[in-house]
């Protein structure tokens, strides 16, 4: 293992806990991981050194921290793939949650959610370039 692998496995991985909302403790996430873990527990050392970039996980650890932080375990462990850098392949855990439950909704709901989306993307624009949103109608 090359010592800019484990430094690039802890950005991901400070970054995925930033996105689940998980303090970046050590024993923080020692403890969470412990409890979801099904094999020998791991100490706050051991999550500090993935923490800071001294190590990178085994494969079994690597898909429970990759199943809690909802990120898939090659995402995780080596990254977005080139191809993937788009503005959705890129999407934080809350996001890619917000598409999972937008997914299954009827077609009014979905038309629904677009247009709430629009209305408030036309207004923070309008915002970005100081331009006041014109009065409503009621």
């Amino acid at each position: 293992m090359k010592s800019e692998d484990a430094k690039d496995f802890s950005v991901r991985l400070l970054s995925a806990l930033d996105d689940a909302g998980v303090r970046k403790s050590a024993t923080v996430v020692a403890n969470i991981f412990n409890q979801k873990y099904w094999g020998k527990s791991i100490t706050s050392h051991t999550a500090r050194s993935w923490m800071v970039g001294t190590s990178i996980p085994m494969q079994d650890k690597l898909v429970v921290l990759s199943d809690w932080l909802k990120l898939s375990p090659h995402e995780l462990r080596f990254g977005l793939e080139k191809g993937d850098s788009s503005e959705f392949g890129s999407l934080n855990l809350q996001d890619r949650e917000m598409l999972r439950r937008y997914i299954p909704l009827s077609p009014t709901n979905k038309n629904m959610v677009r247009e709430i989306v629009d209305a408030l993307s036309t207004v923070a624009s309008l915002k970005k370039n100081n331009v006041a949103p014109p009065p409503r109608d009621c």
